[in-house]
């Protein structure tokens, strides 16, 4: 029996509800699919169909070893496809997924390194920046860039870097104002807040120095589910916004930004990944991305531990799993967070 043609046309089968919807397919007779369909189920020894003069519908067993055998065809044709193309050459397109902000400030400005490696590859960028990429847009892309605590999702997580979550205004804006010293002084200061994609307004930062914790929820004075909205409005000195350091490491780098607060540390910083479908591992185009990033951000961490010091220990925040509402409403319940002590 030929194992593959024959589960093949099992799936085919149990798609099309009929033996002569695999038999279509496959431009082969019915009797064909008829015959390695009935073969496959005496080797197995279970009934895959229940046979009708309606149709075909699969049985317990049957829908069970469809749900197996499926990702299997599914990642060889995966293979199929990376073995015919030029592994030392990776080529064709890539679709990644990537938060606005990081794409404009880091991956853009890195693409014409990419490009001089891979110049086969094309890529097309699109923006994602849900807290927790689900199958739907998973599916849609090759690879994509999380900032956070991606949810319970199959994907491969590769991670990337930590980040550090900086308090940021303009040089000026800081000399009109004053300098905080303490994270619950921001509650004085025009703070520009972040809504993310999910709805939950992350007014809530919370911060640790030794054995004290602050925390304070603010009052926005402009609020933006876009990040890039929210800095444009910081490097226009409107106010202050807190950003993951190696988003907007240009704006370090340059002075445009002036980071405070360096003394405190954020419990709440988020980690950067990709991720990609398992049977995506095989691609060379994949492989290639993949390898890329993970250059691109140890040396923009480095450049970031150099200049901000190492990275917090921090975890997933109450709110996080939340839709809509304030991330404030979680105020109290950080780990050994009191609010101003």
């Amino acid at each position: 029996m030929d194992k593959l043609r024959a589960l093949q046309y099992f799936v085919a089968a149990a798609d099309g509800g009929s033996l002569s919807g695999a038999a279509r397919a496959f431009d082969v007779s019915v009797p064909a699919v008829a015959k390695l369909v009935g073969a496959l189920e005496r080797e197995l020894g279970v009934a895959l169909f229940d046979r009708t003069t309606h149709g075909l519908t699969l049985t317990a067993r049957g829908q069970t070893y469809l749900e197996s055998c499926r990702p299997l065809l599914e990642r060889l044709v995966e293979v199929d496809r990376a073995v015919a193309e030029d592994g030392d050459r990776p080529s064709g397109t890539l679709v990644v997924g990537a938060p606005p902000l990081l794409a404009r400030t880091v991956l853009v400005p890195a693409l014409t390194e990419f490009h001089e490696r891979y110049p086969e590859l094309r890529i097309e960028l699109r923006p994602s920046d849900r807290l927790n990429v689900g199958p739907a847009e998973a599916q849609g892309h090759d690879a994509i860039v999380a900032l956070g605590w991606p949810g319970d999702v199959d994907l491969v997580r590769r991670p990337l870097a930590r980040s550090r979550l900086l308090v940021c205004a303009t040089p000026d804006y800081w000399r009109r104002h004053g300098v905080p010293t303490r994270p619950v002084e921001m509650g004085a200061h025009r703070c520009l807040l972040v809504r993310a994609s999910e709805g939950t307004l992350l007014d809530l930062w919370r911060y640790r120095r030794g054995e004290e914790v602050e925390e304070v929820a603010l009052r926005g004075r402009f609020v933006s589910e876009s990040r890039d909205l929210v800095l444009a409005g910081v490097l226009q000195g409107q106010g202050v916004g807190r950003f993951a350091d190696l988003s907007i490491w240009p704006h370090l780098e340059d002075g445009s930004l002036q980071p405070v607060l360096l003394d405190w540390e954020p419990t709440d910083a988020p980690p950067f990944s990709v991720l990609y479908r398992r049977e995506a591992r095989i691609a060379p185009r994949v492989d290639a991305f993949v390898g890329f990033l993970v250059e691109l951000f140890a040396r923009i961490e480095a450049a970031c531990i150099s200049r901000f010091g190492a990275r917090p220990a921090t975890q997933r925040p109450d709110w996080y799993a939340q839709r809509g509402g304030k991330a404030s409403a979680a105020m109290g319940r950080g780990p050994g967070s009191a609010a101003g002590r």
